[in-house]
């Protein structure tokens, strides 16, 4: 009974979305790749050849400078790339992280899923492997992200993400050492930036309620090298379940990937929750631990509601995505604004 209340009372705090089938949504105002994704649908192509197709596009289109090549150098100079594609129906899910060299990571991460039993796949061997099944090997160094870097390190290496070293990694580039004494640092502001975190995040649904999922993003820039997000993991960047719906996260992913906020949000669809009340509770977990991350995700359940939540922090006040479905046939810019 309590429960039942409960899940009404969200519903009626956070009214459904309109319901169409077919549905893509995906985070941010990526419009081609929206497109790409709609129009794979449209001309018979699955739910993941949807999903592949409009990610694909967005790291051709090196989206915002957070997808693709060419962008979020490492403290080494270094673009990788980091990728995941999950299948609704047989939950089967292919992912790669770190991996070099290699434009079309949401390409491989299908591969990964098609073409071997294993789920991830990262660093060089992830790279030689995508050279084995066929992926042309290429430089993802631009002029762009070689002047970030340059910059970067005129700078002293700010911001960087190290803590406990020294030298003082406030003032100083490495390399570095671990102090012997550790002592708790608070997380520097410029971690919640809009332009190093736009992940994109993809759900795809056909008109059978059959959902999948997708992400890819160069990551964080200046990270340390190796690092990877919550873009590639299974539950964090993203998850699909076609008999409860998907959901897809972006931003701080060091920390929203401790929460698995997608799992999370598809699970409180599965139990009755409307998308925009499963999204909330999603971002809620998170704010009652690290008040300040920067964060959003969007859900969609198998009958084609969709909603969205975000964290509200200096910089991300309101979240844009978009939404494509039989009843706009055409990409629809969607905001929600953050609590």
């Amino acid at each position: 009974m309590y429960i039942s209340l409960l899940i009404s009372t969200l519903t009626l705090l956070f009214p459904l979305g309109q319901t169409s089938l077919p549905l893509v949504i995906n985070t941010w105002p990526f419009k081609n790749a929206t497109a790409a994704a709609w129009n794979t649908l449209q001309s018979g192509g699955s739910v993941l050849d949807a999903v592949e197709t409009g990610c694909a596009r967005c790291e051709m289109e090196q989206c915002d400078g957070s997808v693709g090549y060419g962008g979020s150098p490492d403290e080494s100079g270094e673009t990788t790339l980091d990728a995941m594609i999950m299948n609704g129906d047989t939950m089967e899910v292919g992912a790669v992280a770190d991996l070099r060299r290699i434009k079309n990571a949401i390409g491989v991460a299908r591969v990964v899923m098609e073409h071997t039993d294993h789920t991830l796949l990262v660093g060089e061997s992830a790279s030689v492997f995508a050279e084995n099944m066929g992926f042309i090997a290429e430089d993802l160094t631009t002029n762009k992200s070689v002047n970030i870097f340059s910059q970067w390190l005129k700078g002293n290496c700010q911001p960087n993400y190290r803590k406990n070293v020294f030298p003082d990694p406030s003032m100083s580039c490495g390399p570095y050492k671990p102090r012997s004494t550790l002592k708790q640092e608070k997380r520097m502001a410029q971690h919640a930036n809009a332009r190093s975190h736009d992940t994109i995040g993809m759900l795809a649904l056909d008109q059978d309620g059959h959902v999948a999922a997708g992400t890819s993003t160069n990551g964080l820039t200046h990270k340390v090298p190796g690092r990877v997000g919550d873009s590639p993991i299974v539950g964090a960047g993203a998850y699909a379940d076609s008999s409860a719906g998907g959901a897809a996260a972006t931003g701080d992913g060091d920390v929203m990937m401790r929460f698995l906020p997608s799992y999370l949000a598809v699970e409180l669809m599965r139990a009755g929750a409307d998308p925009s009340a499963a999204c909330k509770t999603a971002i809620s977990r998170i704010k009652r631990h690290y008040s300040e991350f920067f964060g959003a995700i969007i859900c969609a359940n198998t009958t084609g509601h969709y909603g969205a939540a975000c964290n509200k922090v200096p910089g991300l006040s309101q979240f844009h995505y978009m939404v494509s479905n039989s009843e706009s046939n055409t990409p629809l810019l969607k905001s929600v604004d953050c609590f």
